[in-house]
């Protein structure tokens, strides 16, 4: 059957759509999608207007507002609580999985526990299920989502992967975002990274744990991975520390972090192979919190989610696998601003010429120093924090 035979009532309930998904029929054909798994899978498909981060012209904001990773405060996305638990699940699945998790970090030097975290952090372990229908979510996000294009391809390649026998459309159960399996790969990271670990002829993500965390580790390998590098260093930094030096472009070797007054937590002693490694600053809560020096696989994982708070507890999970303590430094009670107000933010920090990234709502790491910047500045104090204070001051500027 014909996409464009679709059934009266699905074809009344959103007929540009249904074009829309018509219009697709080249492309997928392109990539090796056959005409009967096309008209199959796209028969009937209706978009998911409840998804978050759509662009609904005319109707007003449905769905979640954004990841959790952006909206939370540490404290608040990094519990405790939920680090302890999923630890010691870790340490229980680091001997169940031994064999397999010692091939993977031979091949690949990445460390168990670090692979570990992702499936933990991702699907708890595989107990969460998936609540999206992969190719509704995508086709969604290629119609209406803030990056069409890259969801196009996406939504292409979900049909690719049923069509290739990779998925059945039953076990292509996604996130909001479109991400799917154990440790949650976008259709194309599948394309790009799965690996058969298990030797049975299959790239599983869905079922073979062995599969799953050696296409993670293969992942984190073609980002650009290190072996025998730490994902960062929890410091203490020095009083008069710059809190605006907290970018990914400002880099330096430990060893000089080191010489200007960052003090490893609990007595830690580097390394010369280690003092000589590369490290950002990282303040996550400004100069409140604890504060890290984050080494090249901190972005490397930052990659795998672009989201401090999301590498921080996968960090700090996979740490916790290994010893018990949690962070020498407590984060604080700081509350985070509304999204529009960060917004804000950074539509007046990008006017003055202190900001250069995205319009987003995200207090990340360039948001925070272009912050602390405005603060010096303004002869506020600088503490690179998105504070009610910074937020009146920029109001009273404009």
């Amino acid at each position: 059957m014909s996409v464009l035979a679709l059934s009266p009532a699905g074809a009344a309930s959103d007929p540009a759509f249904t074009q829309f998904i018509a219009s697709l029929w080249p492309v997928a054909e392109g990539q090796g999608v056959s005409r009967a798994t096309f008209d199959r899978e796209t028969a009937g498909l209706e978009p998911d207007y409840k998804l978050p981060d759509l662009i609904l012209p005319g109707r007003p904001a449905t769905g979640a507002p954004s990841q959790a990773e952006f909206v939370q405060v540490p404290a608040d996305y990094i519990k405790e609580a939920a680090i302890a638990r999923l630890a010691a699940e870790g340490q229980k699945l680091m001997a169940k999985y031994r064999t397999s998790l010692d091939g993977i970090e031979q091949r690949f030097g990445v460390p168990a526990p670090i692979l570990l975290a992702i499936w933990g952090r991702e699907t708890d372990f595989g107990r969460y299920t998936l609540p999206y229908d992969g190719v509704r979510v995508l086709a969604t996000q290629a119609y209406v989502g803030r990056r069409k294009d890259k969801y196009r391809n996406e939504f292409i390649l979900a049909l690719k992967l049923i069509n290739d026998g990779e998925v059945t459309r039953k076990d292509l159960r996604t996130s909001w975002a479109g991400a799917t399996g154990l440790t949650q790969f976008l259709p194309s990271e599948f394309y790009q990274h799965a690996i058969d670990f298990d030797g049975d002829g299959r790239k599983d993500i869905w079922h073979s744990v062995p599969d799953a965390l050696a296409s993670a580790a293969e992942q984190l390998v073609n980002k650009g991975w290190q072996k025998n590098v730490r994902w960062a260093y929890e410091v203490n930094a020095p009083a008069n520390v710059d809190c605006t030096m907290g970018v990914p472009e400002v880099t330096k070797p430990l060893g000089e972090w080191l010489r200007d007054g960052f003090v490893p937590v609990r007595g830690q002693k580097l390394s010369a192979t280690e003092q000589a490694e590369e490290a950002s600053l990282l303040q996550p809560e400004g100069i409140y919190g604890p504060s890290f020096l984050a080494t090249k696989n901190y972005f490397v994982i930052k990659e795998y989610n672009f989201s401090d708070l999301y590498v921080l507890f996968v960090g700090h999970l996979a740490d916790r696998m290994v010893s018990p303590l949690p962070f020498a430094r407590p984060w604080s009670a700081s509350t985070q601003l509304r999204t529009k107000d960060v917004e804000a933010m950074q539509r007046h920090l990008t006017r003055i010429g202190l900001y250069a990234d995205k319009i987003d709502g995200k207090a990340g790491m360039k948001t925070r120093a272009a912050l602390g910047a405005y603060q010096k500045r303004a002869g506020l104090k600088v503490d690179c924090w998105p504070s009610e204070t910074v937020l009146r001051s920029i109001e009273q500027a404009r």
